[in-house]
């Protein structure tokens, strides 16, 4: 007999098995020696009263053999199956490989940037010498953005496709198996390079391809229907179905389909800055105590307020993390933030944006690039205020809000360096003054968050693509393009490494329909 129940222990006990079988006897009223084994499959931490407690909901199995669930999977040989062209090797174009297999049909994953151990150098270039590699980047290459980007699994995607199905597939190469049960699951970006790799290994050993340092120039259609696509090389490689997983960054992708008259639009996102405290006020305000201490982890906020009919909210947010650099172009300056597996730095960020309409942004609403313009905008001035060498712009909190340069900014994560700006010089000024208003709203809703301590850098304007590939909502495919799927956040249908994946696994199902 199987049940379940829900326990309460201090932090600390939350992975003591003889403090759990104990608790759960106690919530069913059953002796703790007619317990077999427990399982936990829920676990969150309750920090809304005085006293910080992880609530547990678990299986309780009496008098019942139990027997770990393995996550393995064995996949076909589809060496010989029809092909799905997949370009880009980001989560979505990852799992939309994985799922294509399981399908019986051939992924080839077209990848223009490389693969993560050959990534890690450009990475360093960036870091240290303010040098960006266009084609391999924290946004380009194996993984895509999500390798480099934190590895949080929160989502609110659950109506979109299984979400316990991607996470047991993280499990099943290489990842921690707490990701199953935490109610905000996390790997970490130090972890995440040895799970990709895994997951190419994967689908190389059941018979798919992957290219890397590999671009495709154009998609090859003939009356309406895809053909395949032509490669950087000028090789062409053919396919009734194309997934296009390119990532929100691809801006030459864009221009490629608006070039072949391959309707794209403008999409609405969000724009601002990337905020970072020390990891303590944080930890603070929301364990209501001097100091966290040992068996809690670094914690985490969510903020969000109205501020003129726009929606002002933090995004991202990456305790005990750093701030990184993300531009994948010459003259830009894109700040992101990631933490590793342990959340053990000393600061935690998080994106602090403004939702941009399309009202909100003069011109004509009906061009395609609209929005990823007013985007690149942002960038470049941000670019320009820094001096060059991705030194990014940065604002003390309070100076921010009350008008003043810093005279000096804190100690920080961005390791290019900063250099202190009034962001009103880079930021536009209906976002700036809804962020001045919006921060000491903020303050009143998390103790110490309204700080000088605190460092605003600029801009977070990654938030989501400025595009947005049209498709049909019931089989998937780009309304004038039989056979090509637009996929994942470049497309404009995710928002993160979990949604994402979701998309990348339905595209490829969807492949199937016009295969069979």
């Amino acid at each position: 007999m199987i049940k379940e129940t829900e326990i309460v222990c201090p932090p600390g006990q939350q992975e003591d098995e003889a403090v759990i079988t104990r608790l759960a006897a106690a919530s069913l009223n059953i002796q703790p020696k007619n317990i077999s084994a427990v399982k936990v499959i829920k676990r969150s931490i309750d920090a809304r009263g005085r006293k910080v407690l992880y609530r547990m909901q678990v299986q309780v199995f009496l008098n019942q053999v139990y027997e770990p669930e393995i996550y393995a999977i064995n996949y076909p040989d589809v060496q010989f199956g029809r092909p799905v062209i997949i370009v880009g090797a980001g989560p979505a174009g990852l799992f939309a490989a994985l799922q294509c297999i399981k399908l019986g049909l051939k992924p080839v994953i077209i990848e223009r940037g490389k693969d993560v151990k050959q990534r890690r150098r450009d990475l360093a270039n960036i870091n240290k010498q303010g040098l960006v590699n266009p084609e391999s980047n924290y946004c380009f290459g194996e993984g895509g953005a999500g390798t480099y980007s934190d590895g949080k699994l929160y989502t609110r995607s659950t109506k979109r496709g299984d979400v316990n199905e991607v996470l047991k597939m993280f499990v099943a190469h290489g990842a921690d198996g707490n990701i199953l049960i935490d109610a905000r699951p996390h790997i970490g970006t130090n972890k995440l390079p040895q799970i990709i790799t895994a997951m190419r290994e994967t689908i190389l050993n059941a018979g798919g391809e992957v290219l890397f340092d590999t671009k495709v120039t154009a998609l090859l259609v003939e009356f309406g229907k895809i053909k395949g696509v032509k490669l950087s090389t000028g090789e062409k490689l053919t396919s009734d179905a194309v997934i296009l997983a390119t990532g929100h960054s691809a801006r030459d992708v864009f221009e490629m389909l608006h070039h072949q008259n391959i309707l794209i639009e403008a999409k609405p996102f969000a724009l601002g800055v990337r905020i970072e405290h020390p990891q303590e006020i944080i930890d603070r305000a929301q364990y209501h105590c001097e100091y966290r201490g040992p068996d809690l982890p670094p914690s985490y906020y969510n903020l969000v307020e109205q501020v003129d009919g726009r929606g002002v909210f933090s995004f991202c947010m990456c305790p005990g993390g750093i701030i990184a650099p993300c531009a994948t172009e010459a003259n830009e300056i894109v700040v992101n933030g990631w933490s590793p597996s342990k959340r053990n730095n000393p600061f935690a960020n998080s994106g602090t944006v403004v939702q941009i309409n399309m009202e909100d942004v003069p011109g004509d609403e009906n061009d395609p690039f609209l929005m990823l313009r007013f985007q690149q905008q942002a960038e470049h001035a941000a670019f320009l205020a820094g001096g060059g060498n991705l030194v990014a712009p940065g604002q003390r909190m309070v100076d921010f809000v009350e008008g003043r340069l810093s005279n000096n900014l804190p100690v920080n994560s961005y390791l290019p360096g900063t250099k202190s700006i009034e962001l009103k010089e880079v930021l536009p000024l209906w976002i700036h003054r809804r962020l001045q208003s919006a921060l000491p709203v903020f303050g009143k809703k998390m103790k110490g968050y309204y700080t000088n301590e605190a460092l605003l850098v600029g801009v977070e304007s990654r938030t989501s693509s400025p595009v947005k590939v049209p498709r049909d909502k019931e089989t998937l495919q780009h309304p004038q393009v039989q056979g090509l799927f637009p996929c994942g956040e470049g497309a404009g249908y995710a928002g993160g490494i979990i949604s994402a994946a979701i998309d990348g696994i339905n595209c490829a199902s969807a492949t199937l329909k016009i295969l069979s």
